[in-house]
């Protein structure tokens, strides 16, 4: 073998694939990235797929004997996928004519791996490619305008890699509105703890985006204490199809048709109304199944959602500037609409220019744009149509998601970047390979054995699925797991506390008895008074 060289190529070879000989056992790595001199397109960059090791002279026999095997007669055979070359006009290439056996592989360097892969982004970096020191960056404008998508198994960091994402999209000044059933997203708030081998390695200092970042409730703040205002939408005049998207699926033809006399009667008798107004209505019809409805607007009245002052949407969207709508202690049925309701609302502001260009982050989207056939939601239609058309008119998605295969298809067919990391559901995986790009075999087995923090980056900006180790956070993590061992220590501990501060006696509690309620009707020297008013004397 000559200097530098990690081996030869033997066998078989083609333009697209050959297998080679590794001149030793540490030479290389699988998944590592190698170039060949080719005699017509100079060099061509290509990656190993696979490595296997075989000794033709142990036999089983001198195994199960106890000898060992000699180290200089072991083979390292490597599979390796060409990837190929740039031609002077800077299209990337496969060769034409195929390598030749004999041919020499060296390692490759980062200047010819950036330029086949077209690692030229420099708005957004989001960590380095896996194996190397060579930095991921990807473009503002591609991200936003053909959205974008992470997908992976529950604990496999897809929330961590999405605030990595939104972080980089502040930094750029991007507006947002980010969708967060579990409360995860409000720590980009705060600054994160970083040791300092990931500062040297990612290049990184911590941060936090405090002044930035504002929490809305849809509930209240004596559930959501850590809300910085409550959001509420418009509760006057609304219209049969807004109630409807509130109503649970099971809900009848004949249950539509007794609000929609309802909502006609109120419109027709009055200027302004509110939703007591159509209960009242609602009550007033003779049909039996009218207080089915009742009970289904009063649920919706008693949420406290519906207001005569809504949140307006361009209170929400400000340049720079992050809006979380944190769902803690909202029923599902109300978050679907509420979905529905930001969704239409930032689709006609964005139409009409009323808002700047911005991008809608999406957490849990499987329940929010399920696929056909698993269930129904209010808010399925609209972000189809944001998946369509919402680039044309500066509005991007992100959609972040543990079960690929229960979201929409057409959605994620729509996401022009894709983040993946471990996925082993076997639905799942055969939902990615079927609306991805360039997921090969060898992507999918990727896919099952991904550890922590490494990510499988699918983009148009980038020739082929790429996996990349995601930097660390600048601001502290808010999806950690909770450690149940602990958690139950603390909570044992405090309820024994509790019990000690409890009074010990009867007596002590006698000494100290609850306040009284008082009365909520008016006394009886005031029923005398209203009565002498109208009859004239008292009874």
């Amino acid at each position: 073998m000559v200097k530098d060289s990690i081996g030869v190529i033997v066998g078989k070879t083609g333009t697209l694939e050959f297998k080679f000989l590794v001149s030793e056992s540490t030479a290389v790595e699988r998944g590592e990235y190698i170039k060949i001199w080719h005699e017509t397109d100079g060099w061509v960059l290509a990656q190993v797929v696979s490595l296997i090791s075989s000794s033709d002279n142990f036999s089983f026999e001198e195994a199960k004997n106890g000898k060992l095997p000699d180290r200089n007669e072991e083979n390292i055979i490597g599979d390796v996928t060409v990837i190929g070359s740039r031609n002077k006009t800077g299209l990337l290439r496969a060769p034409t004519i195929p390598f030749s056996p004999g041919d020499k592989i060296y390692k490759a360097d980062n200047k010819l791996i950036c330029s086949v892969l077209g690692l030229y982004g420099k708005d957004m970096y989001i960590g380095l490619l896996d194996g190397t020191g060579i930095p991921v960056n990807l473009s503002v404008n591609s991200l936003v305008q053909k959205h974008c998508s992470i997908l992976a198994k529950t604990g496999s960091g897809k929330s961590y890699t999405a605030s990595v994402l939104l972080e980089e999209l502040l930094d750029n000044k991007i507006p947002l509105l980010i969708i967060d059933p579990h409360s995860e997203y409000s720590s980009l708030k705060k600054e994160g703890s970083i040791d300092s081998e990931s500062q040297k390695k990612y290049q990184i200092s911590s941060k936090g985006y405090g002044s930035k970042i504002k929490v809305y409730t849809p509930a209240n703040k004596a559930i959501n204490q850590d809300a910085d205002e409550v959001f509420r939408i418009n509760g006057m005049n609304l219209s049969v199809r807004d109630i409807i998207s509130i109503f649970p699926d099971n809900s009848t033809n004949t249950h539509v048709g007794i609000l929609y006399e309802a909502v006609q009667k109120v419109r027709a008798e009055m200027e302004s109304y509110s939703l007591d107004d159509v209960i009242f209505e609602v009550a007033n019809n003779e049909s039996k199944a009218r207080w089915n409805v009742v009970n289904y607007l009063e649920e919706i009245r008693d949420t406290e959602i519906l207001s005569p002052n809504p949140t307006s949407i361009e209170g929400l969207i400000e340049k720079g500037k992050a809006s979380i709508i944190d769902f803690k202690g909202v029923p599902p049925n109300i978050q679907g609409m509420l979905v529905s309701h930001l969704c239409t609302s930032l689709f006609e502001a964005r139409k009409l220019n009323k808002i700047p260009p911005m991008m809608l982050v999406i957490e849990e989207a499987h329940n929010f744009a399920p696929e056909r056939g698993f269930s129904k939601t209010p808010s399925s239609e609209i972000l189809r149509t944001i998946a369509s058309e919402g680039r044309k008119f500066g509005l991007g998605l992100m959609v972040i998601s543990q079960r690929p295969a229960r979201i929409d298809k057409n959605i994620l067919s729509q996401c022009g970047t894709q983040i993946i990391m471990k996925v082993t559901n076997p639905n799942d995986l055969k939902s990615i390979s079927k609306g991805l790009e360039g997921v090969t075999s060898y992507v999918e087995e990727e896919l099952k054995r991904l550890p922590p923090g490494i990510a499988m980056l699918v983009s148009n900006e980038v020739e082929r699925p790429i996996l990349i180790d995601v930097r660390t956070r600048k601001t502290k993590h808010g999806g950690e797991s909770v450690d149940v061992v602990e958690t139950n220590k603390k909570y044992k501990s405090t309820n024994i506390n509790k019990v000690e501060q409890s009074p010990s006696s009867s007596e002590e509690t006698v000494a100290n008895p609850p306040p009284k309620r008082r009365p909520t009707r008016k006394s009886e020297k005031s029923n005398k008074g209203i009565l002498k008013k109208f009859f004239g004397a008292n009874k």
